[in-house]
């Protein structure tokens, strides 16, 4: 205590320097506290009188009440009408199969007779039935996910183009696959003569597979149709030859996107399957097939992107189309016992 009064005492002392000691000063064997001034709160400085006019107002006020239909309205105008499509569901488990059926036939040779390669590749017509066709069953059965991306896709081009010229972009792309399948086929064929071949070459999907053309041989079918004897179903597929020396069935795509990976031709690979399936159990056919090809070729001429499926991945893909057929087939149950009589 002496010490801090001496210490007070020379300050005083000293010249422009004051020290006003503090009325009340608190000490403890450890540390000691001065009294501090309590904070202002900066609201408690504000003009209340000045502004109660205008607080007033301000709480007085009511609004209309808030009604969800008001609240849809209000979202509209901020960032647009909701969709309407339902958010894709997680993929459920892959489950096992009722009605499975082995992929490949062990009574069929592997590699067709050697005799029949000078011949006409066969092209047997699709009979129209009653049993329903590849394209159909994995249509009927899409899931939750691929339905609203495919939806969804759709409304943005409809957006972009309107009605008419989604319908006619629609057409467009039927019309310029059809073609080029019909140029493949004419180029595949024994019978092509070199002007149609000079006149498909200028074709940018064409000019676009020419490197996959290379490793093409020994073909044996050409826009063929194929039927499951047994599992009831129909399909009419591209192309069967060898690829790189392997017996495939071939289904030329096109894209106006790259699909550099097997996954972005969605179900591209369930429809070979399904073909390899049908083909090794088909009386017309006396060869059998263990691989797939799938080649998407772009319309600005740039190297296709080739998907070549052994026997394991046809294997693991006939799987899942097993799954979807069985699928297909219960909800073709369901719907004929629904109908009226």
């Amino acid at each position: 205590m002496k010490t801090v009064q001496t210490i007070c005492r020379q300050l005083r002392s000293s010249k422009g320097f004051f020290v006003e000691p503090a009325s009340c000063v608190g000490f403890s064997t450890s540390s000691y506290s001065c009294g501090r001034k309590k904070k202002l709160n900066p609201y408690e400085e504000v003009d209340q009188e000045k502004y109660s006019d205008l607080v007033q107002s301000v709480l007085s006020f009511r609004g209309n009440a808030q009604t969800p239909a008001s609240l849809f309205e209000e979202d509209t105008l901020l960032y647009g009408p909701v969709s309407k499509c339902k958010p894709p569901k997680q993929d459920e488990e892959a489950g096992v199969t009722g009605n499975w059926f082995p992929l490949f036939n062990p009574e069929r040779s592997l590699k067709p007779n050697t005799a029949n390669d000078a011949t006409i590749p066969l092209k047997i017509p699709l009979q129209r039935n009653k049993i329903p066709s590849v394209t159909r069953v994995l249509q009927q059965t899409m899931t939750s996910e691929q339905i609203f991306y495919l939806e969804r896709w759709k409304q943005r081009m409809i957006q972009e183009l309107g009605e008419d010229g989604f319908a006619e972009y629609t057409s467009n792309i039927f019309l310029q696959g059809k073609r080029f399948h019909e140029a493949l086929e004419s180029i595949l064929s024994p019978q092509e003569n070199l002007k149609e071949r000079n006149e498909n070459l200028t074709s940018g999907y064409i000019e676009s597979i020419q490197h996959i053309l290379k490793d093409v041989s020994g073909v044996q079918a050409l826009e063929s149709a194929v039927q499951h004897e047994t599992l009831k179903y129909v399909g009419l597929l591209d192309c069967v030859a060898e690829y790189q020396g392997k017996l495939c069935v071939i289904d030329w795509k096109t894209s106006e996107k790259p699909k550099p990976f097997i996954r972005n031709t969605f179900d591209n690979p369930l429809q070979v399957v399904a073909y390899v399936g049908a083909i090794n159990h088909d009386a017309n056919y006396s060869f059998q097939v263990q691989c797939g090809l799938i080649v998407v070729a772009y319309k600005d001429g740039s190297p296709a992107h080739p998907h070549f499926m052994d026997k394991k991945l046809c294997s693991q893909y006939w799987a899942k189309w097993l799954l979807r057929l069985e699928e297909y087939t219960k909800k073709e149950k369901k719907q004929h016992i629904q109908k009226p009589d």
